[in-house]
């Protein structure tokens, strides 16, 4: 329930500026207090620790995306189109909230094994809808029959995580979801010269 809280949300919002801001290890829970408007007290009454509002604020973030991004492929009628939509729509996201980009392109990365696992724990269902895109690709035709799916889950999530890091590490001083129809052409096409090939 505490998650329905306004407070709550009150709270993630904050913490995604301050690690911005501040560097995770710079951002201590009175800062994320004071920039969400709350008692330092009231920050634990939802959250364990500062780690706890970073895997928080990741899941929730990640958790709307991929709520969305289910929503509005419903309208989409190839794989073709879901990756499109996919690549672009994150970038949107991105590109909308440059602090939330900071912290999932650089304050996410931490040495922490424990933090890692609970990251990636995080990521299967935003990899789970490449993977049925992919899956979805391969048997309607749109993609090679022989494609193998995780290599290019893999590949495919690498290419699109990359480009935002190289953004966010450039400062953020150029278009970035105008980068996605190229993406999605690489994709697609691969460094073919003809109309054939695939991912």
């Amino acid at each position: 329930m505490k998650q329905k809280r306004p407070k709550y949300m009150q709270i993630i919002d904050a913490a995604v500026i301050v690690i911005a801001e501040k560097g995770y290890h710079q951002a201590q829970v009175s800062k994320i207090a004071k920039q969400a408007g709350v008692a330092d007290g009231t920050i634990y009454l939802y959250f364990k620790n500062k780690e706890d509002i970073l895997i928080s604020l990741f899941k929730e973030k990640m958790g709307q995306f991929i709520e969305q991004m289910n929503e509005e492929m419903k309208v989409k009628n190839s794989a073709t189109e879901k990756l499109s939509l996919f690549i672009k729509k994150h970038f949107q996201l991105l590109s909308g909230d440059r602090h939330l980009a900071i912290v999932t392109q650089l304050e996410l990365r931490q040495s922490n094994l424990d933090l890692r696992l609970k990251i990636n724990e995080i990521l299967k269902s935003y990899l789970m809808i490449l993977e049925d895109i992919i899956t979805e690709g391969k048997e309607t035709g749109e993609f090679r029959r022989t494609l193998d799916v995780r290599l290019a889950k893999q590949m495919i999530f690498g290419t699109i995580d990359e480009t935002v890091t190289t953004w966010v590490m450039n400062d953020q001083k150029y278009d970035l979801p105008q980068l996605a129809d190229s993406i999605h052409e690489l994709l697609i096409h691969g460094f073919s010269s003809g109309e054939k090939g695939g991912i």
